[in-house]
């Protein structure tokens, strides 16, 4: 009514009431009365704003990688950045011009120089394990940069999510890697059936070691039986000697006597001691007489023997006669 209008906005936007080129109120969630026709009213969202993007740079080694991320900044100084950027709205709040999309592209061109510097020092196969590096390189150059410091906006993140090479290059890293996998693969088989030879060898090793020990126990045992026979052996040799030692002194003590007992006897007669034994016959009596004859036989003249004493001798020494 007469041009006057009301206004409220949410404490996420800042407002700045401009009269005649002078700013009569300002701030975050304000809601005041103002005259249309000579006032300007400039509203600069001041929440966080995630800003996706996709950029294509190279490497090194001249080699296309595609960086697809995220930002996400928040405005710390509206005023500053209203005088960089139109934010003004007309009496229904629409925005007057599109400056409002072109922040988050003049924040994203300064990423990607940052970026930019950041991978054309780095090979392609190591730049597509660094997306972490990358971030935080950018990030730390976004928080000390002058053109984010004349907008009046604080970048709160700068995230990589991928970093994709070329397809055709992408498809020889991969099959590089799956040769280097299946290299590794094989590598892991043979590693394994080597530890198992290792392994059977050993217990091999253990068996035959076992069997050696036991060999040399029972040459042990064996040994130790020769020796137990040898000094029994020479245990029984030695009893056998004294025995022997033992015999001879025995023989020695029976020859002694019976040396005693016929010693006096050789001085007596032989005749004297038969008839000492008082055992003489008939027989050994005429069988002494024919001795007795023998030894006079130079003496004798003639001897006469009867046919019936032969007879009787020859009977007597003949029973079967």
């Amino acid at each position: 009514m007469f041009g006057i209008r009301y206004l409220k906005v949410p404490p996420t936007t800042y407002v700045l009431h401009y009269v005649n080129g002078k700013v009569r109120q300002e701030g975050p969630g304000r809601s005041f009365f103002y005259f249309g026709p000579t006032s300007e009213i400039v509203l600069v969202p001041v929440e966080s704003t995630d800003v996706p993007f996709v950029f294509q740079e190279t490497t090194a080694d001249f080699q296309d990688v595609t960086i697809q991320g995220e930002l996400t900044f928040r405005v710390v100084d509206a005023r500053k950045l209203a005088e960089t950027f139109n934010f003004s709205v007309d009496h229904r709040g629409r925005y007057r011009s599109e400056d409002r999309s072109k922040l988050g592209d003049r924040l994203i061109y300064a990423a990607q120089i940052l970026a930019r510097a950041f991978v054309q020092q780095q090979q392609l196969r190591n730049l597509l394990l660094q997306s972490d590096e990358l971030s935080a390189t950018v990030s730390s150059g976004l928080k000390h940069s002058s053109i984010v410091e004349m907008l009046g906006v604080e970048v709160l993140a700068f995230t990589v999510i991928s970093l994709k090479p070329a397809p055709e290059m992408g498809k020889a890293l991969q099959a590089e890697a799956r040769e280097n996998l299946l290299k590794q693969a094989d590598e892991a088989i043979y590693a394994r059936r080597n530890a198992a030879v290792e392994m059977e060898r050993g217990i091999r090793e253990a068996e035959l070691e076992t069997e050696i020990k036991v060999a040399q126990k029972q040459q042990q045992v064996q040994e130790a039986e020769m020796t137990a026979r040898i000094a029994n052996e020479r245990d029984r040799a030695t009893l056998l000697e004294k025995q022997a030692a033992n015999d001879r002194l025995e023989a020695d003590v029976r020859a002694y006597a019976l040396q005693v007992v016929l010693e006096p006897l050789k001085s007596i007669d032989w005749k004297v001691l038969m008839a000492a034994s008082g055992n003489q016959d008939s027989a050994s009596q005429i069988a002494l007489g024919f001795r007795e004859l023998a030894e006079n036989a130079a003496k004798i003249g003639e001897l006469n023997i009867s046919p019936d004493l032969l007879h009787s001798l020859m009977k007597k020494s003949n029973p079967r006669s």
